[in-house]
């Protein structure tokens, strides 16, 4: 019995030795050639697809039903770019592209071919070369795709692109997605622009800040606006392919874009020519809104469309032009009360146009350098120092003993060492009240930052204060007697104490 026992304790031990030979031999296996890719999901991306380059949204391809590992995909591209990715969000992660960069899809279609897959470069890509109805087909078992050119393109889908804002970007703006020109919106689906052109390129877009959505762009690259309009009035809202409109000269233009029927329409109005003079306007210049004392700003003798002015700015708005003709167009912000101030001016954007009457609007009155850039439509501001005097503060309504009486109109004094605060102490009646620095109803003035701001023995609800034209909010004093106001300018707040 014990030599049996014995015998079988050596016949196991024989038995897991060579088991372990046996996985030991199956470690040291090279298997030779690409391992299948297994994904659950893969996606196209660039140009020649429907959704362009947008790594968070690329276009899905479909599963087989047959074999998880081979996905395809039928439907239009367009000319241009591609490679596939597996996963979304994110440009650092591996890509299936050709072997050979610019490898072609086109009328011919592609028989049965290898492709590679990593990150980074070489940054191969497909190239389609014929826009069309396409069949793929990419099996990650094998490594290899085809392709089926099926038919022409069908002809664009055209609805109403709904939007509330039109941008225009081009050589005329340094290709500044972050900053495009902004048209202005007539009607639903009708938006205008009427200024300065650039010789260049340019295309149309509805949102900032990316170059991965669908621009407006012709239906043919290349295609002209000129000295007689532009060559074709059709466009298409599509990721691809970059198709832009060339501007064949300097000039101003009228440039209109129906969304609503995807046309574009131009006007060439007037040569291009830099002006000699700028002229400066409005209740933050010295001279006002008078043409004879319009403050005069020169172009620099290093280039013809640069303009620089420095000096003293009072709060209130301001605009420029090149002819002294309230009826010609003017320079002013892209947007209504642009702000300009100590932090220099809210947005860099300039359009030439006659409507509306935007202007930019000084909150803190100081010495700033200005640079008006005609060619590149944009504004720099510099605040270099705090005004020598203060400006005058008033305050009218009918809570204060003048009324509505710009000439008696009640006075704030300013405080010493105190940029920018005012203060005033005296009676206030039951009614409303609101502040301005010019005596001009059209003019901006201080208010509460919402309506019916209440004045009482309590105090004030709110402290915020604005500096606009409209809305016509006002302070509504509930409560007659004997106040102390403080009003810093500078801070935008207002501090209201009862003393009887």
């Amino acid at each position: 019995m014990k030599l049996n026992n014995i015998i079988s304790f050596l016949s196991g031990l024989l038995l897991l030795t060579g088991s372990a030979s046996c996985d030991s031999e199956k470690e040291l296996i090279i298997i030779d050639g690409n391992l299948p890719i297994k994904t659950s999901t893969l996606y196209m991306v660039g140009d020649a697809t429907p959704n362009g380059w947008s790594i968070d949204t690329p276009t899905p391809l479909t599963v087989s039903e047959e074999d998880p590992l081979v996905f395809t995909w039928e439907g239009a591209l367009n000319a241009g770019e591609m490679k596939l990715c597996l996963t979304t969000g994110s440009w650092d992660a591996p890509f299936i592209r050709p072997v050979n960069a610019g490898e072609e899809i086109g009328r011919g279609g592609v028989a049965e071919t290898a492709f590679t897959m990593h990150a980074g470069d070489p940054d191969n890509k497909w190239k389609i070369t014929d826009a069309g109805i396409y069949g793929l087909r990419f099996n990650l078992r094998d490594w290899t795709m085809s392709a089926d050119y099926i038919r022409e393109p069908d002809a664009p889908v055209i609805e109403p692109i709904v939007t509330d804002v039109l941008y225009m970007v081009g050589n005329f703006n340094d290709w500044n997605i972050d900053s495009p020109t902004q048209l202005e919106k007539r009607s639903d689906h009708i938006f205008v622009y009427e200024g300065a052109l650039l010789a260049g390129e340019m295309k149309a877009c509805i949102a900032s800040g990316s170059w991965d959505v669908p621009f407006i762009r012709p239906e043919a690259n290349g295609c002209k606006i000129g000295r007689d309009g532009v060559e074709s009035e059709t466009f298409v809202f599509t990721t691809g392919p970059d198709n832009k409109w060339i501007i064949d000269e300097s000039g101003i233009y009228r440039i209109t874009f129906d969304l609503g029927n995807w046309t574009i329409a131009t006007e060439f109005i007037a040569e291009f020519k830099p002006a000699p003079k700028l002229y400066m306007i409005g209740e933050a210049t010295d001279g006002g809104w008078s043409w004879d004392a319009a403050t005069v700003i020169e172009s620099t003798p290093d280039n013809e469309n640069i303009f620089v002015w420095e000096g003293e700015l009072g709060r209130g708005t301001f605009k420029a032009s090149d002819v002294k003709d309230f009826g010609a167009p003017f320079y002013r912000p892209a947007t209504a009360n642009c702000e300009v101030s100590q932090n220099g001016v809210a947005s860099r954007e300039m359009v030439h146009t006659t409507d509306p009457d935007d202007q930019w609007l000084v909150t803190a009155a100081g010495r700033y350098r200005l640079t008006f850039n005609i060619a590149d439509m944009t504004i720099d501001a510099v605040y270099l120092s705090s005004s020598e005097s203060a400006d005058p503060l008033y305050m009218i309504g009918t809570a204060t003993a003048g009324g509505w009486s710009l000439d008696q109109a009640t006075e704030l004094a300013p405080v010493a060492g105190n940029e920018g605060v005012y203060s005033w102490t005296g009676i206030l009646k039951t009614g409303t009240f609101k502040a301005c620095s010019q005596k001009d109803f059209s003019a901006p003035f201080y208010r509460p930052s919402s309506s019916d701001c209440k004045v009482s023995e309590n105090g004030i609800t709110a402290n915020d204060m604005v500096y606009t034209t409209d809305p016509d909010d006002q302070w509504n004093v509930v409560t007659e007697g004997k106040y102390e106001l403080t009003l810093n300018t500078k801070e935008m707040t207002i501090s209201v104490k009862y003393l009887d």
